[in-house]
């Protein structure tokens, strides 16, 4: 995981949907700050210092430092709730975290490797899953999770159970769910379908030819000539 952010945040904004809605036109986005049996707090961070906050390469799972005017509490982005149409970010929930207790979260996977045999037969590779749920002490947490899919071949998959997950990092994700899966794609498909019809009709041309060879002259026929 990327180094904390330190992110400010402002106690005392009111609740409700208008209340709301003000401080977004202010360019402030409502929050709520919960966990480790403290009471929830309501607070409200500037958009452009949260936008940054989440671009970093943890991405929603970047480390958060919040100073509540002047207390500070290490926390993470638990949700994100966004406008349906819009997509704009219209509250966030924050986690406490402390350093030695372990956190659960979602990893991006990402697929790395060329899959030679896969590509050779003509084959796609087709990832199913592409984030795991895992518990990790949250400096363990890892910006992504790389999945090699270099000995992949054509009908073949990769399962959970054979990620590879960097040190302190653990996962109650089925270990048979798959990951990646290697397929044929259609125009192959359709491309065997027609060499395998084109191979049918060829065969069936040349028994007819045998026949036709193999017809006996009639008597009549032999005595005209």
């Amino acid at each position: 995981m990327s180094d904390q952010l330190l992110l400010n945040a402002t106690l005392g904004r009111a609740a409700g949907t208008r209340a709301s809605r003000r401080l977004r036109r202010e360019g402030r986005i409502p929050a709520v700050v919960y966990g480790l049996d403290n009471e929830p707090v309501s607070v409200s961070v500037a958009w452009p210092d949260l936008r940054v906050a989440l671009n970093t390469d943890a991405g929603i799972n970047a480390l958060i430092t919040l100073d509540i005017e002047g207390e500070q509490q290490l926390s993470i982005v638990k949700d994100l709730q966004r406008h349906p149409v819009r997509r704009d970010v219209i509250h966030v929930d924050f986690l406490r975290v402390t350093t030695d207790q372990e956190i659960e979260v979602d990893v991006p996977l990402v697929l790395v490797g060329e899959a030679v045999e896969v590509t050779r037969a003509n084959g796609m590779v087709d990832q199913t899953l592409y984030s795991l749920t895992v518990s990790a002490k949250p400096a363990d947490v890892p910006d992504e999770i790389e999945v090699d899919i270099s000995e992949l071949t054509l009908g073949d998959s990769i399962k959970v159970g054979e990620v590879v997950l960097p040190p302190g990092v653990v996962t109650a994700t089925d270990p048979d769910d798959s990951v990646a899966t290697s397929l044929v794609t259609r125009s192959t498909r359709e491309a065997m379908a027609a060499a395998e019809a084109a191979e049918a009709a060829s065969a069936e041309a040349a028994i007819t030819d045998e026949d036709d060879d193999e017809t006996p002259v009639d008597d009549a026929d032999a005595d005209d000539s």
